[in-house]
Order: structure tokens, then sequence, then C-alpha cells
């Protein structure tokens, strides 16, 4: 069975028109790359969990902030190139990032050493216009940002 994630999306109506919030993933694996490497704050869930309070969970996790109130978007789901089945939700808000921070995870770093590190699994998030976002998101993750163009009347 494939694994699912779950994630949520906030977006606003900024000096560019249309942005959203992502996420950069931390780590060293991840430490030097940008353009194709964020993703929408989101993570695993278990066939017992609603998609959307997984959705809330995770990005309070990563974003170290609660999903602001407002009206959710379902944006569906997107099978990842991984096999992965990834959902997604949208809210709109204008939340002020300046607090952010992500919970922690631990590896060995570098590999083979026998060093325990811990790092951010966010080490930072961002507003991005819509195309910018593009550029950034992971491959399999821009169809998000479509659906979030249509059914939001953004086109």
């Amino acid at each position: 069975m494939a694994k699912r994630s779950a994630g949520m999306l906030l977006f606003r109506r900024g000096e560019v028109g249309l942005e959203v919030l992502i996420a950069h993933p931390g780590g060293p694996l991840w430490a030097r790359k940008d353009d194709g490497s964020w993703s929408i704050p989101k993570g695993l869930y278990d066939e017992d969990e609603e998609p959307l309070a997984a959705a809330r969970r995770e990005f309070a996790e990563e974003v170290g902030l609660p999903v602001p109130d407002g009206n959710v978007v379902e944006l569906g789901e997107i099978r990842q190139p991984s096999g992965k089945l990834v959902t997604a939700f949208a809210v709109e808000s204008d939340l002020d990032i300046t607090d952010a921070v992500s919970n922690t995870f631990e590896m060995e770093w570098p590999r083979g050493s026998g060093k325990i590190r811990s790092y951010p699994e966010v080490d930072r998030v961002d507003w991005f216009g819509i195309d910018a976002a593009r550029d950034k998101l992971l491959k399999g993750q821009r169809p998000f940002l479509d659906r979030l163009s249509e059914i939001g009347g953004f086109g």
C-alpha cells in the first residue's frame, strides 16, 4: 500500500498576485538545493487519521504555527513520482511567518561517522508568487498550484 501524506497550502493575494507559503526541507541533504526542492508543509498519516486533521498537524509541526482560521479548499490528491499519495488543502491567509520554527529530527551525519545530529525538519518557509513557487516546488507537487489557481479564479 502506498504511503499517504497530507499538507496545507496557505495562499494570499500579494503584490505580485497569488502568493503561496511553501517550505524548504532541513538537514544536510537539502542544504545546497533550492529550485525544485521546496514543498507544501506536509507529512505522513495513518489510515485512521483524517487527511485534513493530518494536514493541520503537519503544518503546525513544520511551521511552528497553527493553520489560520478560514475556508478550507480541497486541492485533491496527487501521486508523487515515488508512489506516495499526497492530499492537499488550501486556506487563504496572510500569515506572519516571523516566528516560524520547525520541529526537529535526528540523523547520523556525516554518514558512517557515528555522530547523531539534530536538524530542523523545515529550515525555512517563505511566501512566493505563483510563478516563483512553480520553480521552487518539487515537480510532483506543482499540479497543486494549478488546481489552486483554477479553483480560486486566479487563472
